[in-house]
């Protein structure tokens, strides 16, 4: 799925790979057809017989061509094999009408698995457009801008069999606070997008209420463990950008984000190891320095985890230049661009769910609104 409010390449890409699939059926089944029929021509009154062989262009095209076009490979096939008991003179023969009723029967039931298969396909369709509209009326369209915090966000699904996840992410802001979140549910499908949005709904409601970030992560563990059984939990990533000089950080069990500096380097932040959501008690948060041009990329382990052909992980840190090197939403398409390159035939084996932050205060200039450093941090490191 692409991000939300854009349009998504994969249904032009999944008709036209569709489109690809019936040519080179309907060609190959064409092509079986031709060459057994001028076969079958020249070597007519030889002691072997090729008629049954006729029924293979139905079969061959019930594969990727609908049930009509196949009916007509199908009447082709019969026709071929009639015409075949007319030029090896055995039209009269108890075996050629056997061989007949072979290829109609074979044709006839390649048009039937056909007429299935077309029917499945179409109901697996419906199922996965339901899915996208799920996961899109899940993800929220997140603010361009918020205080002094730009966002952009990037959601991409793995593969066909994985195109609902529980990769999800969302932003809260009011006049003393702007807090951000990027998580991964456990598991996949129906089950992982209701957690998914229980996920965010809990973030929601612990946002706005809880006074420090550990206090959100907190209380978001306690909304979520009812609902959770003992395999199930959540890695999060949660961020207050309130402050226009200073970032919190809490981390449950999620991978590190990446914060690229205004002036060139990057650096993997490591917040206090923290439990994913729902396993967890207690949490603690890290202050970073937070200067005007900096970003900050969250991400789930779509991204950390991709691999290529030989199995070598995407370097994160190479990824800082395409980061820096334009506008936040060019920033990111560069990176899922980078992503595609590296893994395999560009397919992800896991969904992937980024965020990108960029702080856009005027150097020296306080922000309205800006809150002051929470208790019960970790100090401030650089």
């Amino acid at each position: 799925m692409a991000s939300p409010g854009t349009g998504d390449p994969t249904d032009v890409e999944g008709r036209s790979s569709d489109g690809t699939a019936q040519l080179i059926g309907a060609a190959a089944a064409s092509l079986w057809l031709v060459a057994l029929l001028v076969l079958d021509i020249a070597t007519a009154g030889a002691t072997f017989v090729l008629a049954p062989l006729f029924a293979l262009a139905p079969i061959i095209a019930s594969a990727v061509l609908p049930a009509r076009t196949t009916a007509l490979f199908a009447l082709a096939a019969v026709s071929a094999t009639l015409g075949s008991g007319w030029w090896n003179g055995t039209w009269d023969d108890v075996q050629h009408l056997v061989r007949i009723v072979d290829v109609v029967l074979v044709s006839s039931v390649a048009v039937v698995v056909s007429a299935v298969r077309v029917r499945r396909e179409q109901r697996f369709a419906r199922v996965v457009v339901i899915a996208e509209v799920a996961q899109r009326a899940i993800l929220p369209t997140l603010p361009a801008l918020v205080g002094p915090v730009a966002i952009g966000a990037r959601y991409l699904s793995a593969a066909e069999d994985a195109v609902v996840g529980g990769d999800l992410y969302d932003c809260y802001h009011s006049d003393s606070h702007m807090r951000v979140m990027v998580g991964d549910v456990r598991g996949k499908g129906i089950a992982a997008v209701e957690q998914a949005a229980r996920v965010i709904r809990a973030f929601r409601q612990s946002a706005a209420t809880e006074p420090t970030l550990p206090d959100v992560a907190q209380g978001m563990t306690a909304y979520l463990e009812p609902f959770f059984d003992d395999e199930e939990f959540v890695t999060a990533l949660l961020v207050d950008g309130s402050d226009p000089e200073r970032l919190r950080l809490v981390s449950c069990g999620h991978p590190p984000p990446m914060l690229v500096g205004s002036h060139g380097g990057a650096t993997l932040l490591e917040p206090p190891a923290g439990l994913p959501l729902g396993l967890g008690e207690t949490y603690d948060a890290l202050t970073v320095p937070w200067k005007p041009g900096d970003r900050l990329l969250i991400y789930t382990d779509g991204l950390s985890e991709a691999r290529d052909a030989s199995g070598v992980f995407l370097p994160l840190l190479s990824l800082a230049p395409l980061l820096m090197a334009a506008t936040i939403d060019e920033a990111l398409d560069n990176l899922l661009a980078a992503v595609r390159r590296h893994v395999p035939r560009g397919d992800l084996t896991d969904d992937l769910a980024v965020l990108l932050l960029e702080n856009v205060a005027v150097a020296g200039r306080k922000q309205p609104g800006a809150t002051a450093f929470e208790p019960n941090e970790a100090p401030v490191v650089g």
